[in-house]
């Protein structure tokens, strides 16, 4: 006699019902036509029905607890006068899947960075623990892919300290390796030639300071952007400086950066280790700095990977799908993950 399989049980369903006091603060959480609730259902299995300042939170126990914490952290957002959007919205629910609680999510009071312009949190878990490096290290590597948020975030956090007077300066640096030897050959001056290499830090600053404190600030010498080669020489002290695109340094020049750090000085070196400029067989100072810093303990290492990238979804699918198609290349580092 054959014996008929027994059905498995199917999954738990269950409710829970979430109320929230301000009617005109639910507005804004469930956003126009409800398309946050659904933004949240299309990354987390659970129904949310919304009725006046009521939401029934339906589905397996694990599913109702995530998405009724990433309500909940909505709401203390708009609780907080911050802005929400899609953005903020895909923010909640990388934060609260990645494991972080809601007491210590990216409403936590110390995740809060305040610039003249905004005021900017976390979108990923990675993020937060960047932000917390940073406020702990007097030294921080954070590498990664595209997208991550590594040098918005110090930027974001040099701007508030010193506007807090924690510094004195904040100084931005990249190295302009794609320029080469070719500078002297570019038309005007040497702030024209350098220009063009540090405008996305420029970019950065215009969005966290006006455009006229900007201008102030960097007349004055409080903000300063320069090509790499102009820190040579010199000693950072009650600054909070800045090295984007780490990975085209070589090991002197890495040196030289991470030696000028002076007193009451904090600096952060942001890169992408797999890609760089420089000269086929040269060693990146990035990838030298790390493997020799890693393991000391005032050195804070973030390492960034494809989930934490925050700017459109189809970037972080974009680089899967080169580096897919891509062989690796000498010298390069493996691509590093979330951590």
């Amino acid at each position: 006699m054959r014996l008929k399989p027994v059905p498995s049980a199917p999954p738990e369903v269950e409710s829970n019902t979430l109320t929230f006091e301000d009617n005109r603060l639910c507005a804004a959480l469930f956003g126009q036509h409800h398309e946050h609730l659904a933004q949240i259902e299309q990354h987390i299995p659970a129904s949310l029905i919304a009725r006046g300042n009521l939401v029934t939170v339906s589905g397996e126990p694990d599913a109702i607890e995530a998405a009724s914490a990433v309500l909940q952290d909505l709401y203390r957002r708009l609780e907080a006068d911050l802005e929400l959007g899609r953005d903020e919205v895909d923010a909640a629910v990388r934060m609260v899947t990645g494991g972080i609680a809601q007491a210590d999510g990216f409403r936590g009071e110390e995740l809060l960075v305040r610039t003249e312009k905004r005021r900017i949190s976390p979108r990923s878990p990675t993020q937060a623990a960047y932000l917390r490096a940073m406020q702990k290290h007097d030294l921080v590597f954070g590498i990664g892919p595209a997208g991550t948020g590594k040098t918005y975030l110090a930027v974001a956090i040099g701007v508030a300290l010193l506007k807090q007077r924690v510094v004195d300066r904040l100084i931005l640096s990249r190295p302009a390796v794609e320029a080469g030897e070719r500078l002297g050959f570019l038309p005007g001056d040497m702030k024209d030639k350098v220009d063009p290499y540090l405008r996305p830090l420029y970019d950065a600053l215009q969005d966290m300071l006006p455009e006229g404190k900007l201008a102030a600030r960097l007349e004055s010498g409080q903000i300063e952007v320069a090509p790499l080669a102009f820190m040579r020489g010199r000693t950072l002290t009650n600054a909070f400086v800045i090295l984007d695109e780490g990975q085209n340094t070589t090991p002197a020049q890495m040196k030289m950066f991470l030696t000028r750090l002076g007193e009451n000085s904090r600096m952060v070196v942001t890169g992408d280790p797999t890609q760089h400029d420089l000269p086929p067989g040269t060693e990146s100072g990035l990838i030298d700095a790390v493997s020799k810093l890693d393991r000391i303990g005032a050195v804070g290492v973030i390492r960034f990977g494809d989930r934490d990238i925050v700017r459109h979804p189809l970037v972080e699918t974009i680089l899967r799908a080169y580096r897919a198609s891509e062989p690796a290349t000498p010298g390069q580092a493996a691509p590093s993950e979330h951590g």
